[in-house]
């Protein structure tokens, strides 16, 4: 949850009477979660947004799962994906359950339409590129490092910057993404021990009122297809709106990492939380400051979830092999941890410059037929010491 903002003309008191410079009425909306007990925001069209022209066939979107349940370590290399076309057909799942699902995209081509995930709020991870996010609630200016969350149910466009790459990570949850309950007081208010603040936070800056009529396509997400509505009134007919609900982009880059004497868990890289999983970010930071301290992690056993790291940027130090736009999980069940030679490698080591998102699950993963066909196979072997011997006779 973010906090509460607004934007554009709003009457003073809601579900009152807000009349445009003709005497009608403009059209009030509460778009909120948990049905009216959990986050809302208010908006007011220009139009009532119920006016349906005509409906054409669903297109289905779901992941391709594969039955390989073989229980190993994995690291799929995702910058060998082949992604493109707009948004939508340019994603590739990876990985998936009940509660989240990863995917990749390199969207190519505009949007000529507007897309609306029904059952899942988005948490968008910029790792390449630059654009804007446009939604009835504004503008929302995007850049490499971002995280950009748009809440379910919110009408959207991502235009992306033509002639560069624009590669993203996707995290698609199905319940609402809040920030952690230990960095917010009972108001919701961030805490002086949080890594980020409400100052880091960025909503949408513009708002755009868009009068014109039509049939315009909405993609809407929900039960493993794309249905498409074809809708009278442009969606970004909003005068103005308040409330908590709404897009908004928080950097990977203004995460403040929390550091010690000695090696600190994975919880203090959390940034967001949704039910039965978190999502992680790794920066560049301090090591550990005791005199004896050892750096690299301690190998350890997930019984309880499943671990995904994405590698975004730098080295990451401990592990080898591992590349830009890597993807490892590590399942519950059986132990990981550092590669051969890394701990003795990081003793004395006095910063990383790594960037990765890690999303960890309390249910198990599946992957998906385009990650298997991108898998690194030999990668469970990857802690087999001999493999990690330094050369010898100057070889």
């Amino acid at each position: 949850m973010p906090y509460y903002f607004r934007l554009g003309a709003i009457p003073h008191k809601r579900h009152t009477q807000f009349r445009k410079p003709d005497g009608s009425l403009y059209s009030e909306e509460v778009i909120g979660a948990e049905g009216f007990s959990g986050i809302a925001s208010i908006a007011y069209h220009l139009h009532p947004p119920t006016v349906v022209e005509r409906i054409a066939d669903p297109i289905p979107f779901a992941p391709d799962y594969t039955d390989l349940d073989t229980l190993r370590h994995r690291h799929i290399k995702g910058f060998e994906v082949e992604s493109s076309g707009d948004w939508l057909t340019a994603r590739r799942y990876i990985m998936g359950n009940e509660d989240v699902r990863l995917a990749l995209a390199e969207p190519t081509a505009e949007m000529d339409y507007f897309y609306r995930n029904a059952v899942a709020d988005e948490v968008v991870f910029i790792h390449d590129g630059e654009g804007v996010l446009e939604s009835p609630f504004g503008r929302l200016e995007f850049s490499q490092g971002d995280y950009v969350h748009v809440p379910r149910t919110i009408t959207h466009r991502w235009r992306f910057k033509p002639g560069i790459r624009n590669r993203v990570l996707i995290i698609e949850s199905f319940s609402e993404v809040r920030f952690p309950k230990r960095y917010r007081n009972e108001f919701g208010q961030l805490l002086e021990h949080s890594p980020f603040c409400e100052r880091d936070i960025r909503p949408p800056s513009e708002l755009i009122t868009i009068d014109e009529e039509g049939a315009f396509e909405v993609r809407i997400a929900k039960h493993g297809y794309l249905h498409r509505l074809f809708y009278r009134y442009h969606p970004f007919d909003y005068v103005g709106w308040d409330g908590y609900m709404y897009p908004y982009a928080l950097s990977i880059h203004d995460f403040e990492p929390i550091t010690g004497r000695i090696h600190q868990p994975p919880p203090v890289h959390q940034t967001f939380a949704g039910r039965n999983f978190v999502i992680c970010s790794f920066v560049p930071r301090l090591f550990d400051y005791h005199p004896e301290a050892i750096p690299a992690p301690y190998n350890h056993s997930n019984i309880d979830s499943d671990e995904v790291l994405y590698y975004a940027e730098g080295d990451f130090m401990s592990r080898r092999g591992i590349e830009r736009g890597s993807f490892t999980l590590h399942p519950g069940g059986i132990a990981h941890g550092p590669h051969p030679g890394t701990v003795e490698a990081s003793i004395g080591k006095e910063r990383t410059e790594e960037l990765a998102v890690m999303v960890d699950t309390f249910r198990p993963l599946r992957l998906t037929k385009t990650a298997v066909a991108h898998e690194d196979v030999d990668y469970i072997f990857s802690w087999k010491p001999e493999r990690h011997a330094a050369p010898t006779n100057g070889r």
